[in-house]
């Protein structure tokens, strides 16, 4: 990825800033839009080893992708069927609930910027209610259109599945 250093231009640090702000947000190219902005999730499914694609987050999946021009983000996807916890409290669960608010959810934060020469998304995950998540790089092969985003997961699940998200730019 290139760096991206603030110097100091004829106008002051707020010009520099100005006109760096759409590579940070993440363009790369004039072609592509910039990743900067609020995206509704329109897809959470997952490419079986056969090709079939499956719901992973069930028939209703919901979602949020914020990305700010600096590239900072925070992602959260949710099974819109996910059980609700019967007593109203979460420490007072069924181990049957638990596991459908963990299996049933992903968020994560962090920064997101996009490698032109790879043609990959770079999330550097700072936190994730998947722990083992964080403090890690994933790199994920992605198509960006002025109002559509979609990545891939990098890594296939024990079963072979690869997680694939979808995108819908909020105007």
């Amino acid at each position: 990825m290139k760096s991206i250093t603030k110097r100091r231009v004829g106008a002051g640090p707020a010009l520099a800033t100005l006109l760096l702000a759409p590579m940070i947000a993440g363009a790369a190219t004039a072609a592509e839009p910039a990743l900067a902005g609020t995206w509704t999730l329109t897809a959470a499914d997952r490419l079986k080893p056969d090709g079939a694609r499956a719901r992973d987050y069930g028939q209703h999946p919901k979602g949020r992708l914020i990305i700010d021009a600096q590239g900072r983000y925070s992602l959260q996807i949710f099974d819109g069927d996910r059980p609700r916890i019967a007593s109203g409290d979460k420490a007072k669960a069924s181990p049957e609930e638990l596991a459908g608010a963990v299996i049933g959810s992903s968020t994560h934060y962090g920064t997101v910027a996009i490698d032109p020469a790879a043609h990959v998304l770079v999330f550097r995950i700072e936190g994730a209610s998947f722990a083992n998540w964080d403090g890690t790089e994933q790199r994920r092969q992605y198509a960006l259109t002025a109002d559509r985003l979609s990545y891939q997961v990098p890594t296939p699940r024990p079963d072979g599945s690869i997680p694939i998200s979808e995108w819908r730019r909020e105007r």
